[in-house]
């Protein structure tokens, strides 16, 4: 059953739910070109600010290549970021230094998209958990090491534990690995998980059941958690939240239910309409032909003007800002909610779409 107390012995011991526990401030992540392209770069992730709730779901949505990834290993200091601020607690991080980055990594823990790949196939169960079990708890052996392995596989709800745990990688479902995957990640008791497209890889029969898993843990142990997703449907069903991301930048955010149902940005809307559903009825009156841009040398104006069946001249030389949406705690770039006598009609993307999700 959920509770109201987090495990003894966390860092989560003096937050309570509803904390913000992890912050990013002006995010930016550019990789720089060699050869002849020496002096450019690629603007994977502009500017992203990004709050992390203790007990909530954030889902972060976009295309691939939009910089989804890019986040989730800013986040967990796998990489360095260009700009912008990183805060866990509100204490600024970056992780330069092994022990920095072990301290950081104990609160913040990735999930990876792959879970076989993400698994030594050369290593049992057993070894992989107790790998990182001494790692984060110290040097347990005998009963205790036994005993915390055991908890370890029946919170991913593995049980009884001794049919996996002493099994190979490939002796287990891609579901199964996944969960021994979360397994490993809660070792070190964290408060955020950052789960870059945990269910992508999945039997579709067994996807449910991964989310259903996030959100017990989620309940119960009041973890903060990033759900990477290019499946806008799934956000819906397990984010309090959602970012819509685009080439970089976050064109739209607000409540999972909002924007799902009354998308504010011409691109959330593409989104949900590219969703497959053969029993709704036929959908995208405009056009939304059209290249996407260069992240090396990025257009003036929106991002998404090149493929915006409503873009003016406006959008495609000057650069919006995230403006509020009227009657809603939400927010979308586009020039289409900013005051300007000369901002496109954007009426047409919000209507109701309740019977295409």
């Amino acid at each position: 059953m959920p509770t109201d107390t987090p495990p003894a012995g966390s860092a989560a011991a003096v937050e309570t739910a509803g904390d913000v526990v992890l912050q990013a401030q002006g995010l930016t992540k550019h990789f720089p070109l060699r050869g002849m392209a020496r002096g450019k770069a690629v603007h994977a992730v502009d500017g992203v600010d990004l709050e992390l709730t203790r007990g909530s779901v954030v889902a972060l949505v976009g295309e691939s290549g939009s910089g989804k990834s890019t986040i989730a290993k800013l986040l967990s200091l796998l990489i360095h970021r260009t700009r912008g601020d990183i805060r866990l607690s509100d204490k600024s991080v970056d992780g330069r230094g092994r022990r920095a980055f072990r301290r950081h990594s104990k609160r913040v823990q990735m999930i990876f998209q792959d879970p076989f790949g993400s698994l030594n196939p050369i290593h049992t169960i057993r070894y992989t958990l107790t790998r990182s079990v001494r790692i984060h708890k110290g040097k347990l052996r005998g009963d205790k090491l036994e005993t915390a392995l055991q908890e370890l596989l029946a919170r991913v709800q593995l049980t009884p534990a001794d049919r996996y745990i002493d099994k190979f990688p490939h002796e287990l479902s891609g579901g199964q690995r996944q969960r021994v995957a979360i397994a490993r990640a809660l070792a070190a008791d964290p408060d955020v998980l950052l789960a870059d497209e945990p269910i992508s890889m999945l039997d579709v029969s067994i996807r449910l059941g991964i989310l259903n898993l996030l959100k017990t843990l989620r309940d119960d142990m009041h973890v903060a958690i990033l759900y990477i997703t290019h499946d806008i449907a799934s956000a819906r069903y397990f984010a309090d939240r959602t970012m819509v991301m685009y080439a970089g930048q976050i064109v739209e955010q607000g409540s999972s239910e909002d924007i799902t149902q009354t998308p504010a940005h011409p691109y959330t809307r593409l989104l949900i309409d590219s969703a497959p559903d053969p029993d709704a009825p036929a959908r995208a009156e405009r056009s939304t032909s059209g290249e996407a841009p260069s992240l090396v040398s990025p257009p003036p104006g929106c991002r998404f003007a090149t493929r915006c069946p409503f873009a003016n001249d406006l959008c495609r030389s000057e650069t919006p800002q995230l403006f509020n949406v009227p009657g809603d705690d939400r927010a979308a770039r586009c020039w289409g909610y900013s005051d300007r006598d000369t901002k496109p009609d954007v009426s047409g993307v919000t209507k109701s779409v309740k019977e295409t999700i």
